[in-house]
C-alpha cells in the first residue's frame, strides 16, 4: 500500500498543515484581536495614566467629540484625503495610459514610478521637507537664480500646510495607483481598439466611456488602498511638521500618539483609535462585500 493510500495519512498532512498555521493562529487572536478588544475596553473606563477596569460608559467618546484638537484633526485628514485620493487616481491613471503605449524603456519607468511606495513615510517626509523648506529647497533654489520674489512657502504656512503633506504623499503613492491602473490596461483585449478605430472614435472618448468602467474594479482597490492609508496618515506629517505650524496639521494619529505618551491619557487615545478602527473597517465592508458577491456570481456562470 502507497503511503498516499495508508489510512490515516490524508488527516496526518492536513495536521501537519494546521500545526504549522498555529504561531501565525496565536498571533492574530493575541497580538491583533487581542489588542483591539482590550483598545475597545480601555476607551469605555476611566483610565488616564494606567488602565482602569471600571466602566464610564461613552464618556471617553463625549470629550473626544468635544476637543476642539480632536475636531481639528478630523477636517484636516479629510482635506488631504480628498487632495491625496483624488490626485493619486488621476496621476496613477495618466501614467498608467503612457506606460501602457509600449514605450521605450518601460521597464525603467515602471520601476522608476514605483520606487517611491518602497520608501517608508519617515524617509519621503524628510525628503519633502528639504524639498519645500523655504530657506533650503525650491523657494531658495529659485530665488538663488534671480527670481527674488518667489514664494513657495507652503509648509510653514498654516492654511497651506496640509497640501505640501499631500504633495509629499501623492509622490509617494502614485505609482502603486499607476500599477493597479497598468494591470487593468493590460487586461483589455486590443480588439475593442480595433473597433474604435474603425468606428472613428476619439482615443480620449474611448478612455472616458469604455476604458475607466472597465477599470472599475482596480479603481475600487486603490481607492480601498488609499482611503486606509489616509485615515492611519501619521509618519509623514510627523517627518515633515510635527504636526506644525501650531497644530495646522494635527492629524487623527498623531492625536492618538500624543495622548497616549505625551500627555498619559489612555482612555482619550484608545477612544480615537477605536473611531479610526470603525472608520477603517467602514471602508473595507463594502468592497469586501463587493468581492465576495462578485466570486459568487463568477461561481454561478
Amino acid at each position: 500500500m502507497s503511503a498516499a493510500a495508508r489510512p490515516g495519512s490524508h488527516w496526518l498532512r492536513h495536521g501537519v498543515v494546521y500545526a504549522a498555521m498555529l504561531p501565525m493562529l496565536a498571533t492574530v487572536l493575541f497580538a491583533y484581536l487581542g489588542t483591539v478588544f482590550w483598545s475597545v475596553r480601555v476607551s469605555v473606563s476611566s483610565s488616564r495614566t494606567l488602565p482602569s477596569s471600571d466602566f464610564v460608559g461613552l464618556a471617553q467618546y463625549t470629550r473626544l467629540f468635544a476637543s476642539e484638537r480632536w475636531l481639528l484633526s478630523l477636517e484636516n485628514v479629510v482635506v488631504f484625503g480628498v487632495i491625496f485620493i483624488a490626485a493619486c487616481l488621476v496621476l496613477g491613471f495618466l501614467l498608467a495610459v503612457f506606460i501602457d503605449q509600449k514605450v521605450a524603456g518601460e521597464g525603467v519607468l515602471r520601476t522608476v514610478f514605483l520606487y517611491p511606495y518602497a520608501m517608508s513615510f519617515v524617509a519621503t517626509g524628510l525628503i519633502w521637507q528639504w524639498v519645500l523648506n523655504p530657506e533650503l529647497g525650491i523657494q531658495s533654489t529659485v530665488r538663488a537664480l534671480g527670481f527674488e520674489t518667489f514664494t513657495f512657502d507652503w509648509i510653514a504656512t498654516q492654511d497651506k500646510v496640509m497640501y505640501a503633506i499631500a504633495l509629499a504623499a501623492v509622490w509617494q503613492a502614485a505609482g502603486l495607483v499607476m500599477a493597479l491602473m497598468l494591470a487593468g490596461l493590460r487586461g483589455i483585449d486590443d480588439s475593442l481598439w480595433k473597433a474604435a478605430r474603425i468606428d472613428g472614435i476619439p482615443t480620449w472618448r474611448v478612455y472616458m466611456s469604455i476604458v475607466l468602467p472597465m477599470l472599475g474594479p482596480s479603481i475600487g482597490t486603490a481607492v480601498v488602498l488609499l482611503s486606509v492609508s489616509v485615515v492611519k496618515v501619521y509618519d509623514v506629517v510627523v517627518a515633515m511638521t510635527q504636526g506644525g505650524p501650531g497644530l495646522a496639521s494635527e492629524v487623527p494619529g498623531k492625536f492618538i500618539m500624543d495622548n497616549l505618551f505625551g500627555r498619559a491619557n489612555i482612555g482619550l487615545a484608545s477612544a480615537a483609535s477605536t473611531v479610526l478602527l470603525l472608520t477603517v473597517l467602514a471602508l473595507l465592508a463594502p468592497w469586501m462585500y463587493a468581492r465576495a458577491r462578485a466570486a459568487r456570481n463568477g461561481g454561478h456562470r
